[in-house]
């Protein structure tokens, strides 16, 4: 290649050309240039409409949903139209599409954009089409390209050949007739113009149109063999049909536009090649500055000077006769000189020899052109695409997501409102409602109408004229559901409309852990609404559109986040379908009135008529009478505008010269959408429209046309199809030739809608009825199958970097390899950007596909993957591709990882700023470590977890076992959303629906059903004591000590009154009861007993006189029976139940002294059950006559089975069961059902066979009440004394006061998969053996025993008896001793090799207990805290006697402190804390050292290794390191959370780098004594009791008895941005002291990074200065 040797001294390329015929000389010269070295340093003209950016009024006035110039929307798609002569540009074609596009496509992919190209001449022969449609439609997408591409637009290959000049297809009439003046004269040439040439008056003015190639040469287009013949003869007919019909047609153009009967420069379209048209319109309109196209010039110099008659007509224009085409030539010489004109900063000029008379194609020369080529568009791209990036950012609007989604249904509207009529009536009913409505409280609107009414239409219309209806102003917001991934799901919804609403009245935008949750997101939603309201200006309209589209996850389709009553000011318009998904039934019973909704009719023939005029004038068409009247008489049988509209589409494609014969018309819209599949059909072939179709339906959101091009070059049935008539261009290099798809798309028209999906725009079918019919048409059994598998080698990438396919193309008879040029689909194409099609796409396509193992392999075993799709899509969108999975197979495995999801789901949702990846790695490794070497996909994911964490560059723990609450379980998800504990629930009576509230009032409903929110209560403002759901559902009571009772509509979700009432008595007893037969409400606090009317809250009486006090209980025993009530001495009362008088006092035999405690009535006895105090069980008449049963424990509470024949009585920690009968109550088991801790408690199943308890020792346990009270299970991981039980069906609810959640658990689940069983511990007293294998704790309700436990095997070794309360135990490692302090003041050593025990140490005097004990490091010194004193011992090796030596000190403790905790260092000096925060150091046998106190109490003392410093931890936030030596700390740390509430335990590292702490937020943390940096927080789902550190990590026990075992690894430098509790609602900081000062050193909070503060003249960073501390130089 030549380009530099013939430059002049003007930097100008010569191209000069000689016509033989003429002798003209043209000469133009080209400037060279290498482009765009300096378009860095040009101004950047955005063009902000273009770009989708624009100022600040435009951008309030989209918010508000205002009509406004909306800009295009800011696409992410590079789509560039290559523009070159077929036959002389196809190696440079094939090159680029081989060398050039996939590093271009490769470099788009890393800015999150697609890289599309536009070749109409690529594979194809110029032969193909018959119906003269490639030159408009080459310029439509030229036009596209302009409309819609990011940066480059324009590619146009230039060389001596100026190409193909078409015939133009449709002429205007009168310029038609004009030229056919100029041949008037000739019969034979008139003849030929109007055989071909048809006037068409349905063309408004009326035009010429060039007819198809078949219609006087119908063999043209004919495939089969058997008319070969025939076809190669119109083959060759044509060129010179088509040359004589050019000459007659330029001829008389000249000569019109001589004489002026045409307009000057009409001519010009009869002598233009297709190419010049394309440059002409790819090159216009070019701004300063504004570089989106380029044009490389391939010059052969003296090319007309060869002899190579084979090469040459290749590449130069020949006329027929084989000489030179020299008015081709010129009119290439002149466009030339434009380009230059308007491209000389984008052009290139390449040179390339002719040698010996040939173009040798194979030489050196040759490929380096072809390289350069190559290589000069790389860079041309790349620059100009990073030009526009780069201007793009710089005036990006924020939300950017929020502006694309509002400019899409922006568009969507005006499209659909532009050609709307009729419905008049309609749209002024429904303004007439929005304006009677708008200052009070009122119900949304519904529209609704079977499919194809055009409800879109009138939503759309709506949007516009709301407006008039506030006419001082209002905020429409509107949604077209479904037309994009951001209105398909409604939690996307609701966060796209919170932000608009929020940005458009300028309200504070929701925070982050608002809008990940679903369930806060939708409390928030309705908050905004209240708010708006409140501010009383403008109106807010909100307008939802085809809720039938939305997906179901959410329960989206049961409506419990749409508002049921709006408040002033607000309104809520909603359009569904009548059948689909109950949605319409929904709507009717929860909003009754029926002027609230709206039915949209068919339309009127009249209207349907207006309609047909309106959308021809929109196309400049109209119809003849005979077209017209057969369009209206099919519309009269159906009505739908949808059908009218594919009528439409159909008939604006008829002629006026078309016999009525030849039309055809459906009979309704389903009809018409075949009959529009079939034209296409006949066009373009069966395969490639079904395929096409088929592959954009089974697509789960979408397909961009990039992606659906190259998934149809993979289709090997299409290009098998294609490939039949003619060769592949270059046989290494098979694909989809673009000219086919471009056609068909045009075809199919507006009925291939652009959506948004995973941030780029993607095509699917106009409406659901063409989405079916392509099911029915297209997409049976296997053919369906056979499109999934196809698209899931596409998302897999299969077939990309080069990977060659086989495929026999008929034509060839052989087998090809070709590389079918698909992109590359990896999972992230950057750091920051990852590859959202693949991780929406691949899942779908491979379980339709059935291929499921790849499915494990690539997706559901891939935490690559898996932590991918959280951030891309959050934890929900990654379990919907695991719910599908499981719904379709049954793998246990998969069930499992999906289980281990769920239960991590509430943690992933609680993080504040975004993923924290380690946090997955570290959850899913500890939950499915306990199923390691059971399942092949879950041992990979261990691995790849395992993988991970070596590998962080972060600190990090790595569990070595499972230790969190395993999947399989009992457990299946935690609810949260409350930040305080539950206090009160209730099930409606079809246990479907559940209301629970919380100690700060909030109260929230629950569907069971699908375990999603309804409402959220709010109101209550102190603890809800009691909680009734009445109505079927549609009401609740609730009472609170707030002092109100509530009424509440559950369908609305708003509260409906309050009553006052005094609940200071709710401290004793609170009862609720509605009777719904007589509408009443009784509330009994204490002694005082009301009732109220139900419907408007008016009181009706009040109980006084009887024996009403403090000790009264009181029972309803229901429709028009008694009230009764019982009091201290057995006194029972009973009142009339509509007066509230006394009718009956009795005293209860036997029972003078006894104090209720509980009561229950028996309401198909007539009778009630009470417990008392000293253990008495009634069962009471309303005569006063009783039958008893004693139990030598107080009664806590009664419950009864549903047929009341089953009575059972909780106390203490059993539960006895009796059977009752008429007049007798029996005890039925001979044992009573123990519990590990006292009863709080407990429920019976639905069917009456489980009975499930609940205990303070944190475990609910399942009997079987029809196996002699057989402890069935028990279940582990509440936590917190379980204080609340709730069944339906087989799903049990728990709940806490000392908990923010409730948790769900299965009564189903396989047993089978039960893991290893935690250890039952729920005290802080554990000790745990440095090698694991050992822990040791109390006895759960036994607390004289000590229980030893194999973590590893989840058995008990052994219990030990220790003949008194163990109060505290100590684990002595390398002398492995068991220390066991007891209340009785004893201290026992157990060996634990032998577990047999050594010694026992008495106490000092009588009435001392065993407070603390402490191990010096060295293991040589014990020290025992009493209550008098605390004695340090020598201590020996377990062989040794005696086995605790000499006292080595006595320290007399102070009488007013109460000891907490303490450390013993081996000089013997300890360290005691206190109750009251106070620290005492005690050194030889001196008063103590008063260090300085902590304010709460001192929970955890422990020492450093070598025992110069402490670590001292609190109940409060602040956590301290001692220097013993100066006897005061040195650093001060403080961490302040939602839940902090202190430290419970603490070590330090092996080599004292580190302190580990476990805290009561259920957290581990550690801390860097090198620099003052919280390095980790991990949640661990419990309480820690105790830490051991390893040589490598920690070892730890909690309250829910697993027994944590991880790796701590640390950088030796941590990253200065990384920031521990950047995802925690918490901060902490530390302090330093100097001498006498202190000085904050760090500090770090959710939001920001971690900061090291320098101080003045200091290094930077904790525990560094100018002078080493002692610590410093420790470690």
């Amino acid at each position: 290649m030549r380009s530099i040797d013939c430059v002049n001294s003007q930097g100008l390329f010569p191209l000069v050309r000689e016509s033989k015929t003429t002798g003209h000389r043209f000469k133009v010269e080209i400037p060279i240039v290498r482009l765009v070295t300096d378009w860095q340093h040009q101004p950047v003209c955005a063009h902000r409409m273009k770009a989708g950016i624009f100022g600040t009024d435009h951008r309030h006035a989209l918010l508000r949903g205002e009509h406004t110039e909306l800009p295009v929307d800011q696409s992410k798609l590079v789509r560039v139209f290559i523009s070159s002569t077929f036959t002389d540009m196809s190696m440079e074609r094939d090159a680029l599409l081989d060398k050039a596009y996939p590093k271009v496509q490769e470099f788009c992919q890393k800015l999150g954009l697609v890289f599309e190209v536009v070749d109409m001449r690529w594979g194809v022969p110029n032969t193909l089409t018959t119906d003269h449609m490639t030159t408009e439609l080459c310029l439509r997408e030229i036009e596209s390209c302009k409309r819609i591409s990011l940066g480059p637009t324009f590619i146009a290959l230039v060389g001596n050949r100026y190409g193909f000049r078409p015939i133009p297809r449709v002429i205007e009439g009168e310029e038609f007739e004009e030229l056919l003046r100029e041949h008037s004269s000739n019969s034979q040439s008139l003849k030929l113009l109007r055989d071909w040439f048809w006037k068409d008056e349905n063309a408004v003015p009326p035009v010429y149109i060039l007819q198809p190639i078949t219609t006087h040469l119908p063999d043209y287009g004919e495939t089969r063999a058997e008319r070969q013949e025939e076809h190669d003869k119109a083959l060759r007919s044509w060129p010179e049909l088509q040359q004589r019909i050019a000459d007659l047609l330029r001829q008389a153009a000249t000569q019109a536009e001589k004489e002026g009967r045409i307009p000057k420069g009409a001519r010009l379209k009869y002598f233009k090649s297709v190419t010049e048209f394309e440059i002409d319109r790819g090159l216009g309109e070019t701004r300063e500055g504004d570089v989106c196209s380029s044009v490389f010039v391939r010059d052969i110099p003296n090319l007309p000077d060869q002899v190579d008659q084979q090469q040459l007509p290749k590449f130069i224009d020949i006329k027929d006769d084989g000489s030179i085409d020299t008015e081709a030539q010129e009119l290439l010489t002149s466009l030339k000189a434009q380009i230059v004109g308007k491209s000389a900063r984008s052009l290139r000029v390449h040179q390339v020899p002719w040698s010996g008379g040939v173009l040798d194609t194979q030489s050196q020369a040759h490929a380096e052109y072809l390289h350069d080529l190559c290589q000069n568009f790389v860079e041309d791209m790349k620059q100009q695409i990073q030009g526009k990036v780069v201007a793009r950012r710089g005036a990006q609007e924020e939300p950017a997501w929020l502006f694309e989604e509002l400019r899409h249904h922006g568009h969507l509207c005006r499209a659909k409102r532009s050609v709307f009529c009729g419905r008049s009536r309609l749209l002024s009913n429904i303004g007439r409602c929005l304006e009677l409505h708008d200052r009070s409280t009122h119900w949304p609107l519904v529209v609704h109408g079977a499919s194809g009414t055009g409800k879109t239409a009138v939503m759309s219309k709506l949007a516009e004229e709301v407006r008039k209806t506030f006419r001082k102003g209002c905020v429409v917001v509107t949604r077209l559901l479904g037309t994009s991934a951001l209105s398909s799901d409604i939690h996307s919804v609701l966060k796209s409309v919170c932000f608009q609403v929020c940005l458009a009245f300028r309200l504070k935008l929701p925070a982050a852990h608002v809008t990940n949750s679903y369930i806060e997101l939708v409390r928030f939603f309705h908050s905004l609404l209240s708010t708006v309201s409140k501010r009383n200006q403008e109106a807010l309209v909100l307008l939802f559109d085809s809720l039938d589209q939305l997906s179901s996850n959410d329960g989206a389709h049961r409506l419990h986040w749409l508002p049921k009553v709006c408040p002033a000011k607000v309104h809520i318009i909603v359009s569904t379908l009548p059948e689909e998904h109950n949605i319409l039934a929904v709507l009717q019973k929860v909003i009754p009135k029926p002027e609230c909704h709206f039915e949209v009719q068919p339309l009127s023939s009249q209207h349907g008529q207006e309609l047909i005029d309106l959308l021809l004038n929109t196309v400049n068409r109209r119809l003849t009478t005979e077209q017209r009247d057969l369009i209206l008489e099919r519309f009269r049988n159906c009505g739908q505008p949808l059908m009218l509209k594919l009528t439409f589409d159909e008939a604006k494609r008829w002629s006026s010269y078309m016999p009525t014969s030849e039309l055809d018309v459906a009979v309704g819209t389903r009809d018409a959408v075949r009959l529009l599949y079939s034209r296409l059909e006949k066009k373009h072939g069966w395969v490639l429209v079904s395929h096409a179709l088929g592959y954009i339906t089974c697509s789960r959101n979408g397909l961009s046309e990039s992606e659906l091009k190259e998934i149809l070059s993979l289709d090997d049935e299409v290009l098998g199809d294609i490939y039949q008539y003619w060769s592949p261009p270059n046989k290494d290099i098979i694909c989809l030739p673009p000219l086919l798809w471009t056609r068909l798309r045009y075809d199919i028209g507006e009925y291939l809608v652009e959506r948004q999906a995973d941030g780029f725009p993607v095509l699917g079918l106009y409406h659901r009825q063409f989405t079916e019919v392509v099911h029915e048409l297209y997409l049976q059994a296997e053919e369906k199958t056979k499109r999934h598998s196809v698209l899931a080698d596409y998302f897999k990438g299969t077939w990309s970097h080069g990977n060659r396919k086989s495929i026999t193309l008929p034509l060839l008879k052989d087998t090809l390899v070709a590389d079918r040029k698909v992109s590359a689909q990896p999972l992230r194409f950057g750091d920051d950007l990852l590859n959202s099609r693949k991780l929406s796409e691949l899942p779908h396509h491979l379980l339709k596909g059935g291929r499921i193992e790849e499915l494990k392999q690539e997706v559901l075993g891939n935490m690559e993957w898996i932590i991918f799709k959280i951030q891309v899509s959050g934890m929900k969108g990654l379990l919907e591709d695991f719910y599908a999975c499981t719904k379709q197979i049954d793998c246990p495995e998969v069930q499992l990882v999906q289980d281990a999801l769920l239960l991590i789901w509430p943690t992933v949702d609680f993080m504040e700023n975004g993923v924290d990846q380690s946090v997955l790695f570290i959850e899913m490794l500890a939950r499915l470590h306990f199923f390691k070497g059971s399942y092949p996909m879950i041992d990979e994911l261990c691995q790849q977890c395992e993988r991970w964490c070596a590998a962080c560059p972060n600190p990090i723990f790595t569990p070595l076992c499972g230790f969190f609450q395993p999947p399989g379980g009992p457990l299946r998800t935690t609810l949260t959303g409350f930040s305080k504990g539950v206090t009160a629930m209730e099930l409606s009576t079809d246990c479907t629906l559940l209301v629970a509230a919380s100690l700060d009032g909030m109260m929230i409903v629950w569907n069971l059903l699908d375990i999603d929110v309804i409402h959220t209560l709010t109101g209550h403002s102190a603890a809800v004591q009691c909680i009734k759901v009445i109505h079927n559902k549609a009401h609740a009571v609730s009472g609170s000590f707030d002092n109100t009772l509530r009424l509440w509509n559950l369908l609305t979700g708003k509260e409906i009154y309050s009553i006052p009432e005094d609940h200071s008595g709710y401290e004793h007893f609170a009862l609720l009861h509605v009777d719904e037969s007589t509408d009443v409400i009784y509330s009994a606090s204490g002694p005082q007993i009301k009732a109220w009317h139900l419907k408007n809250g008016d009181p009706l009486f009040q109980l006084s006189g009887g024996t009403l006090d403090h000790t009264t209980y009181t029972a309803v025993l229901g429709c028009h029976s008694s009230l009764l009530t019982v009091s201290f001495g057995g006194t029972l009362c009973v009142w009339d139940q509509i007066q509230g008088t006394l009718q009956y006092t009795y005293h209860l035999t036997g029972l003078s002294l006894s104090a209720p405690t509980c009561i229950l009535p028996l309401r198909s006895h007539g009778k009630v059950a009470v417990g008392f105090n000293d253990g008495v069980v009634a069962v009471v008449s309303l005569d006063g006559s009783c039958v008893t049963a004693k139990i030598n424990c107080p009664i806590t509470f009664l419950l009864a089975s549903k047929d009341e024949m089953c009575l059972l009585a909780g106390f203490r920690t059993y539960i006895r069961v009796y059977k009752l009968d008429c007049s007798s109550i029996l005890k039925v088991l001979m044992t009573d059902l123990e519990h590990g801790g006292s009863v709080q408690a407990a429920v019976i199943s639905q069917d009456g066979s489980s009975l499930i308890t609940g205990c303070n020792d944190e475990t609910i346990r399942v009997w079987s009440l029809l196996d002699k009270g057989k402890l069935v299970d028990s279940m582990e991981g509440m936590g917190v004394p379980i204080t609340l039980l709730s069944v339906s069906g087989d799903t049990l609810i728990s709940a806490s006061r000392s908990a923010y959640y409730l948790k769900i658990w299965s009564l189903a689940y396989n047993r089978q998969c039960k893991t290893i069983a935690p250890f039952h511990n729920r005290t802080a007293i554990a000790g745990v053996s440095e090698d694991g294998k050992f822990v040791c704790f109390p006895k759960t309700g036994d607390l004289e025993k000590t229980v030893i436990w194999n973590p590893e095997k989840g058995v008990t070794l052994r219990t030990i008896d220790t003949g008194n309360e163990i109060c505290i135990l100590a684990v002595v490692q390398l002398k492995k001793l068991l220390l066991c302090g007891l209340r009785s003041g004893s201290l026992l050593v157990f060996c634990m090799e032998t577990w047999q025990r050594l010694t026992c140490c008495q106490p000092p005097g009588p009435g001392e207990t065993v407070q603390c004990l402490a191990v010096s490091r060295s293991e040589e010194q014990l020290a025992t805290a009493y209550i008098s004193c605390v004695m340090v011992h020598a201590l020996h090796s377990a062989e040794s006697d005696p086995l605790l030596g000499d006292t080595l000190a006595t320290f007399s403790t102070m009488p007013r402190f109460v000891l907490s905790s303490m450390a013993v260092t081996s000089d013997c000096s300890v360290l005691l804390g206190m109750d009251t925060g106070e620290l005492h150091l005690y050194t030889g046998n001196s008063l103590p050292t008063i260090l300085e106190p902590h304010n709460s109490r001192v929970t955890c003392l422990v020492t450093s290794h070598k025992e110069q410093y402490a670590f001292s931890g609190c109940q409060g936030p602040v956590q301290r390191i001692w220097n013993l030596r100066e006897q005061q700390w040195d650093y001060e740390f403080s961490y302040k959370g939602l839940f902090f509430q202190g430290v419970e335990c603490a070590a330090f590292s092996l080599d004292d780098r580190f302190i580990y702490t476990g805290s009561r937020d259920r957290t581990i943390k550690v801390w860097d004594l090198r620099n003052g940096c919280l390095l980790v927080v991990q949640y661990v789902y419990a309480e820690v009791t105790n830490i051991v550190p390893t040589s490598t990590g920690l070892l730890a026990s909690t309250r829910l008895g697993y027994l944590i075992q991880e790796n701590f690894t640390c950088p030796a430098v941590t990253d200065a941005s990384y920031n521990a509790i950047r995802n925690i609602r918490a901060s902490c900081s530390v302090w330093v002291r100097r001498g006498r000062g202190t000085r904050k050193v760090y500090s770090t909070g959710p939001s920001n990074g971690s900061k090291k503060i320098p101080g003045k003249g200091q290094v930077r960073g904790f525990l560094q200065n100018s002078r080493p501390s002692i610590l410093c130089c420790l470690l």
